[in-house]
C-alpha cells in the first residue's frame, strides 16, 4: 500500500476494500459513485464494484469530491493516518495543526506563517498530499466534532455550532447536512446516552491492539501533584488551552479487540471552543495515530525485543498535552531519578503554577507556560545552578517562539535549535523529541533505565530495531518491572 503521501494503488486499495481489512481505517477513505458515500475500507456494506469506487487519501479530500459520510461505518471517526506521524512532513505537521484548531482560530495565513510557507504553497502542499486545502480539511475536523457534540452532549445547537469551529449557526446546518445527509436533530436521535451539563464525554479512536494499562502506569509514575491525577483507570490532568484552562479524563484499559477501538474522554473546558484543541491534545498523549501492527512485525523479528513484544502488545509512545512542559520536565529530569524529578516538578508548580478550581479532586494548578518560567531567577529553583540556568533559557528560547515544540517545525530543525541551548545534551534534546515531537525512531543510548535493561540482553543491537526505535525504548523501560 502506498502511504497518504504519494498516489494511492487502486488495486492494492481495493483488495484492503474486499477484505474489509481494518488495518487500513484512516490510511484512505473509498467513495462509491453509485451512492454518492464515501467509508472506511473496513466498512460492513456490500462491496462495491472496482469500476464504482474512487480512493482518497483523506476525509476532506472524499467530501471535496462530493461524497457523503456512510452512516454504517462513520469513516470521518477513524484514528487519523499514521504516516502523519512517521514521516513528519508538512503535510502531517499541518494535519496536526488543523485538529488543535489553528486555522478556526488564525485562518489558513495563520497555519502558514506558523509553518514558514506561504498559503498558496501550503495550499499545493495539501492539496497534493492529502487531496484537499487547509480550508477542506478543517471543514471536516469541525464536522466531524459537531458530529460527536451532537451525539453525546445535551449541549443546545447553537453552542455546539461554535465550540466545534463554526462561525455560524447556518455554516453548521449547511455542513452536517452536506456531510452526513442529516440534520442536527436527526443526528442527535440516533442516539439515546448523553452527557450531563458541565463536561462532555466524548471518544478517541485508536488501533488495537493498545496496551492501555502500560501507558496509565507511565504516566502515574510520572505525576506531577496539584497536575495530574491517577485513580484506577482514569487519568485526569489539567491542560492550558487557547481560550481558558481546562481538565482532561482518560479511561486508560487494555483493548485486544481486532481493528479501532475507543478511549472514552471528559473534558471540562472554561470555553467550548476549546472542545478541538482538548481533544487534538489528548490524542497526542495518547499515541492515537499509533499502527502497532508493522510495529510488533518489526520489531517482533529481533529475538532481544520479540518476547517483550509478545508480552505487551499494542505498547504507545506517551505523547504531551504541552511541548514546553516536556521540555521543563526533560530538563528537572537530566541525572535523577524518575522520582525526584517527579517531587521537583510538584514544587515547581506549588509556588509557580496558576490555581485551576475545576472541580476535579486533586487538580489544583496548572503547570507553568514557558513564559512563567522564562520569568524564574534561576537561583530560586531548587536544582543545580547550571540546570536552573537551562531551564530558564530554554522556556525563554520557546517563549519567543526561537523553538517550536507543538509541531509546526521539522523535527530535525528542532532538535538542532535545542542543542545549542546552553545545558542541552544529546539525552534531553532527545528525551523531548521521543514525547512532545512524537519521533518513532529516538533511542536514548544513555540513559540509565536502558543501560540497565540492556544489561540482560548483550546481544541487543539498537540499529536493527529502526524506524521504530521509541517504541523498542518504551518495551527495555516497561520491563525494568519484571527484570
Amino acid at each position: 500500500m502506498a502511504s497518504t503521501t504519494t498516489a494511492l494503488d487502486a488495486d492494492r486499495c481495493y483488495a484492503a476494500v474486499r477484505s474489509r481489512d481494518r488495518r487500513w481505517d484512516g490510511v484512505f477513505w473509498t467513495g462509491v459513485r453509485t451512492t454518492g458515500i464515501y467509508c472506511r475500507p473496513s466498512c460492513p456494506a456490500r462491496t462495491p464494484a472496482a469500476h464504482n469506487v474512487t480512493f482518497h487519501q483523506s476525509a476532506a479530500a472524499a467530501q471535496a469530491a462530493g461524497f457523503r459520510a456512510c452512516k454504517r461505518c462513520l469513516p470521518d471517526a477513524t484514528p487519523g493516518s499514521p504516516e502523519w506521524n512517521v514521516a513528519a512532513t508538512a503535510a502531517g505537521r499541518a494535519m496536526r495543526l488543523i485538529a488543535d484548531g489553528v486555522v478556526d482560530r488564525e485562518g489558513v495565513a495563520g497555519l502558514a506563517d506558523r509553518m514558514g510557507y506561504s498559503p498558496r504553497h501550503l495550499t499545493r502542499i495539501l492539496g497534493a498530499e492529502l487531496g484537499a486545502g487547509p480550508l477542506a480539511l478543517a471543514r471536516a475536523q469541525r464536522a466531524q466534532t459537531a458530529r460527536v457534540l451532537v451525539e453525546s452532549t445535551d449541549l443546545p445547537f447553537a453552542e455546539i455550532a461554535f465550540a466545534a469551529g463554526f462561525a455560524s449557526i447556518r455554516q453548521f446546518n449547511d455542513t452536517l447536512r452536506a456531510v452526513y445527509e442529516a440534520t442536527p436533530t436527526a443526528l442527535r436521535d440516533r442516539r439515546g446516552s448523553r452527557t450531563s451539563a458541565g463536561t462532555i464525554s466524548l471518544r478517541v479512536a485508536v488501533r488495537t491492539p493498545f496496551a492501555g494499562r502500560c501507558l496509565r502506569d507511565f504516566l502515574a509514575a510520572r505525576a506531577v501533584p496539584g497536575v495530574e491525577v491517577v485513580r484506577g483507570e482514569e487519568y485526569a490532568r489539567t491542560v492550558h488551552l487557547p481560550r481558558g484552562p481546562g481538565t482532561i479524563s482518560l479511561r486508560l484499559r487494555d483493548e485486544h479487540d481486532a481493528g479501532t477501538a475507543v478511549v472514552p474522554v471528559t473534558l471540562a473546558l472554561h470555553d467550548l471552543r476549546d472542545t478541538a484543541a482538548a481533544l487534538a491534545r489528548a490524542r497526542r498523549l495518547l499515541d492515537a495515530d499509533a499502527d502497532p501492527l508493522p510495529i510488533a512485525d518489526h520489531l517482533g523479528r529481533d529475538a532481544t525485543l520479540a518476547p517483550l513484544v509478545t508480552r505487551r502488545p499494542g505498547l504507545r509512545v506517551p505523547g504531551q498535552v504541552a511541548g514546553a512542559e516536556v521540555a521543563v520536565r526533560a530538563i528537572l529530569g537530566q541525572q535523577v531519578s524518575v522520582a525526584s524529578a517527579r517531587t521537583v516538578a510538584g514544587r515547581l508548580v506549588a509556588e509557580h503554577g496558576r490555581v485551576h478550581d475545576g472541580g476535579e479532586p486533586g487538580l489544583t494548578h496548572l503547570f507553568p507556560d514557558a513564559a512563567t518560567v522564562a520569568g524564574i531567577d534561576p537561583a530560586t529553583l531548587p536544582m543545580p545552578g547550571a540546570r536552573g540556568r537551562a531551564l530558564v533559557g530554554a522556556m525563554a528560547a520557546v517563549a519567543a517562539g526561537a523553538i517550536d515544540l507543538d509541531g509546526a517545525s521539522p523535527r530535525d530543525d528542532v532538535r538542532r535549535a535545542l542543542l545549542d541551548l546552553p545545558g542541552v545534551g544529546p539525552w534531553t534534546a532527545d528525551y523531548i523529541a521521543l514525547r512532545a515531537l512524537g519521533d518513532p525512531d529516538v533511542f536514548l543510548s544513555t540513559d540509565v533505565g536502558v543501560r540497565h535493561a540492556l544489561r540482560t540482553r548483550p546481544d541487543a543491537d539498537p540499529q536493527r530495531w529502526a524506524p521504530w526505535r521509541s517504541y523498542a525504548l518504551l518495551h527495555l523501560w516497561t520491563s525494568l518491572e519484571e527484570d
